[in-house]
């Protein structure tokens, strides 16, 4: 057998168990696993030089196709690079299945280069972790080497997905002879069947009683994938049962006549008497983590009687609200399709037309209707002033329907949650949430547009986009992304931020100005460059700028920190007297 060959089945093993895109961030330890994928005929191999890039690039890639996607890098401090991306695939449950090359063991402490402790580097953030062997001689090393890789990609689907690594040790030499055969042998696929929990008929019953016991039932949906069909279920739960439906943009949710999303706006400064008057007996929530700290806030302060959590797996209690009462082990949508059919074959034999809960869903829609109307009259009544918030209610008016929207981290997704977008666009929405910084975000929205010929657009604040610039070092730039960049010169977030906006190291040390524009970013990666100073500007070229062309596009609106500071201000004081 050719010293390499074990290698080249892992290639072929990738695509039998249905992987087609790889990422390669290039060295020279990972020689083989390279050259495997490359030489492959049927796999997709991109090549960026960053690893941090290339993990939050190949995270883009899983979370549109929502199909593992391998990523390949070399040992040593290469490794670790790829950890922001692969804390954010594990809390986000996105599957990346991560192939490491390393040192033979016996080399680790010896004071030769490249060489560290790897083999469980990413600790509890991946799903599992397997170390492969270096030697190849034993016919069982073969028969592990194949069920490993077959395991790790089977446990990056089941549910909840996640990151699978795979450390692999190498001897040299790394590269076939010109007479050495490069072609995989037969190689066995083990498949892993998903069990979707069935809830017993006792169980079943007992939480309708719960159900019917509750008057006022609400139901909250935190970070989960695009899925109009779950969409429609919540809608229907929440006309004919009369449930309020509470959500954000990152849930995809968009603004319409049914469902609650300016919870941050009217939850920001309730009193007692309207925050007892909407709290819940039952709480049910889905999906992963809640943006807006008000909602969490309230939640904890006024939680439910009865929570349920509903979830595909059960070896984690997730009690964000600290007021989990049961964790149902389902899909959000298989349940939710049978408790709706379940309680309106109920209506129908009680022959009830009306919902004691309609009053309760009506305080919460009259709720988010005054602050809806808040929000507009704060974006609107700007003196036509430019700032990061207006430039982003133009941005999201603009977009193409049926595209895909990124949205950064720091105060990008918190106007764009504040604005909303409308229901008959069908925008995907994606935000790297999980653990919510700022390092990948650029990467993530490039990985997204590698993977679909939809127009997708990545909202931005200038620290987040210099910081991740690497991202651009994917050539070409897919010509379908759109790139607006909020530049403020500075960590915009910190002076809305109560803490440090009081303190007199803010622009210094929270801050940190930069005075840098992304015009030679721009020029260096070939994208089509445009840069506004005004609203009306903002509104005259985004049209345009939404076309399709041959190359990405990238907007810069620059805007003044202090003008952005006062609308928020503002804005904030309106909100603590909204239920005064």
């Amino acid at each position: 057998m050719p010293v390499l060959q074990p290698i080249v089945n892992i290639a072929e093993l990738l695509y039998q168990k249905g992987i087609t895109d790889v990422m390669v961030a290039p060295g020279s330890r990972s020689a083989p696993l390279t050259l495997a994928v490359a030489r492959h005929p049927h796999l997709r191999v991109r090549v960026v030089a960053d690893e941090r890039s290339a993990g939050f690039i190949a995270l883009g890639m899983a979370q549109q196709s929502q199909n593992p996607v391998a990523l390949i890098c070399t040992s040593g401090s290469a490794v670790y690079n790829l950890a922001p991306a692969v804390v954010e695939a594990y809390f986000q449950q996105v599957p990346l299945l991560l192939l490491t090359a390393d040192r033979p063991h016996e080399w680790l402490h010896q004071q030769d280069g490249q060489t560290i402790d790897q083999a469980t580097i990413f600790g509890t953030h991946v799903k599992r972790s397997y170390d492969l062997p270096a030697d190849y001689s034993h016919p069982d090393a073969r028969w592990f080497i194949e069920r490993s890789v077959n395991e790790a990609i089977n446990l990056c689907r089941l549910p909840a997905p996640g990151p699978v690594h795979i450390n692999v040790p190498l001897r040299e030499p790394f590269y076939p002879t010109a007479e050495e055969s490069f072609r995989a042998e037969r190689v066995r696929v083990l498949d892993t069947l998903p069990a979707q929990p069935t809830l017993s008929t006792d169980t079943w019953h007992k939480l309708l009683n719960e159900w019917d016991q509750s008057e006022r039932t609400l139901l909250a949906v935190g970070q989960i994938p695009y899925d109009p069909a779950l969409l429609a279920i919540l809608r229907k739960i929440s006309e004919e049962l009369g449930v309020p439906v509470v959500g954000e943009i990152t849930t995809s949710m968009a603004h319409n006549d049914q469902f609650i999303t300016h919870t941050d706006t009217f939850l920001a400064g309730i009193d007692a008497t309207n925050a007892e008057a909407l709290r819940p007996d039952l709480l049910i929530t889905l999906g992963n983590s809640f943006l807006t700290r008000n909602l969490k806030t309230y939640f904890r302060q006024y939680p439910a009687r009865r929570h349920w959590h509903i979830h595909p797996t059960v070896d984690r209690i997730n009690d964000s609200f600290q007021s989990l009462t049961t964790l149902v082990p389902s899909e959000p949508r298989p349940f939710l399709d049978k408790l709706f059919a379940d309680l309106d074959y109920q209506r129908f034999l009680q022959g009830d037309d009306a919902d004691q809960n309609d009053t309760f869903l009506n305080r919460w829609q009259t709720a988010d209707r005054q602050a809806t109307k808040l929000v507009r009259q704060t974006v609107s009544g700007t003196d036509r002033r430019l700032t990061d918030w207006s430039a982003v209610q133009q941005v999201l008016d603009h977009l193409p329907a049926q595209s895909v929207l990124h949205l950064a981290n720091s105060m990008p997704v918190r106007y764009a949650n504040l604005c909303g977008i409308d229901e008959q666009q069908h925008i995907q929405v994606w935000a790297n949430r999980g653990v919510s910084g700022i390092d990948g975000c650029l990467s993530t929205a490039v990985g997204t547009a590698l993977l679909t010929d939809q127009i997708v657009t990545l909202v931005v604040g200038d620290v987040a986009f210099f910081y991740d610039r690497n991202a651009l070092w994917s050539n070409p730039v897919p010509p379908n992304l759109r790139i607006v960049l909020l530049n403020n010169d500075g960590g915009h977030i910190f002076r809305i931020i109560d803490g440090p906006s009081r303190q007199p190291e803010l622009e210094r040390y929270f801050e940190t100005p930069h005075g840098y524009t992304a015009r030679n970013t721009a020029e260096d990666a070939r994208l089509d460059y445009q840069v506004c100073t005004s609203l009306e500007t903002v509104q005259t070229l985004l049209p345009d700028f939404f076309t399709r062309s041959e190359r990405a596009k990238l907007l810069e609106v620059t805007t003044d920190k202090y003008v952005n500071q006062e609308q928020f201000a503002t804005y904030k004081a309106q909100c603590r007297q909204l239920f005064q």
